[in-house]
């Protein structure tokens, strides 16, 4: 039986909800503010589906995830349906000109990385680097922004 984590983080981003949910239910570019995930493909005949790749430190890991739920501008939530263990979700909150957009993930910890790491270490590891990840989200939405007012 694997052991599972799970962490919560969120940001205040100064762009409408309109804009960050735009930029999230984009599947495919996600790479571009997620450090670890290498590569999105949205299946065509499926759009509920779609083939993800975790790269980092050497280790490469692969899933297909398929969403069970989309209410737009408030949430969208995952589970995988082979490879990596994992579920989630990203939930928008509307504060006018800005929003509130929260990831929460669980995964389960493959066997030889858990007989390699300390769960607590790891699971430090990985909620600082999707908080640096919603950090970049920040920025990139803000550039975004920038870039449609100009």
């Amino acid at each position: 039986m694997s052991d599972w984590l799970e962490h919560s983080v969120q940001v205040e981003v100064d762009v409408p909800i309109e804009l960050a949910w735009s930029l999230w239910s984009d599947l495919e570019q996600m790479p571009r503010w997620m450090k670890w995930i290498d590569s999105v493909k949205v299946q065509e005949d499926n759009p509920d589906l779609s083939r993800w790749k975790l790269a980092t430190g050497g280790w490469t890991f692969s899933w297909q995830s398929r969403i069970v739920k989309i209410v737009p501008q408030q949430i969208i939530q995952w589970e995988s349906v082979d490879g990596l263990p994992n579920r989630g979700a990203i939930r928008f909150y509307d504060r006018g000109n800005s929003s509130i957009v929260k990831l929460s993930v669980s995964y389960a910890i493959p066997g030889i990385i858990g007989k390699l790491m300390d769960n607590l270490f790891l699971g430090r590891v990985v909620e600082s680097t999707i908080q640096a990840d919603l950090e970049r989200f920040k920025q990139y939405a803000l550039q975004v922004k920038t870039q449609v007012e100009a």
